[in-house]
């Protein structure tokens, strides 16, 4: 069992290594999310088990809550559109409804080929909104259609979420810093 564990910690530590190949890629995607507060833009967020609290609620320090809403946490609008259009609609519903030209949506799938995320995407798209996503090494259908993609270098699913995690947290700092700044 020890082992087993020291194995599982060893392959997060190699995933997490791979992580630093992509700091130019998270600095563009914290300076998305930044830009798009600052010119009164919100942040939609979405994906099978994302959340939005660490940019409403706040990251580490007291500072004033952000523009930003999850769309996985509204259990009404989740099992009334799911009920009324499918579940590959829970998403791009709630971007008809809340999204706005300059808003970025940030689609988290694991695959990059969730279908529901998808939906909220190119919704998202064609009301002129920007899109950063997170998924696994190869990037699924999110790699043709999201403006900045952020590649989890792995194909194990446990690492392709704490990579997403570890990521998030970055650009939670990031836009923490800045806002602490203004």
């Amino acid at each position: 069992m020890q082992a087993h564990i020291l194995n599982k910690i060893q392959s997060h530590l190699q995933t997490a290594q791979k992580i630093s190949n992509l700091t130019h890629s998270i600095q563009k995607a914290a300076n998305l999310a930044i830009a798009t507060l600052k010119n009164g833009g919100k942040i939609l967020l979405c994906g099978n088990g994302g959340s939005a609290a660490e940019l409403a609620g706040r990251y580490k320090k007291e500072r004033k809550g952000l523009s930003a809403i999850a769309l996985t946490t509204n259990t009404s609008a989740l099992t009334a559109i799911g009920n009324n259009y499918g579940y590959d609609f829970v998403f791009s519903r709630q971007v008809e409804a809340l999204a706005q030209k300059g808003d970025l949506l940030w689609g988290i799938s694991t695959s990059g080929n969730s279908i529901n995320v998808l939906n909220a995407i190119k919704y998202a798209k064609e009301m002129g909104c920007k899109i950063l996503g997170f998924s696994d090494k190869e990037g699924g259908e999110m790699k043709k259609i999201c403006d900045i993609l952020l590649l989890s270098p792995s194909h194990d699913t446990p690492r392709i979420q704490e990579m997403h995690l570890l990521m998030a947290h970055i650009i939670c700092d990031l836009i923490k810093k800045a806002t602490l700044k203004a």
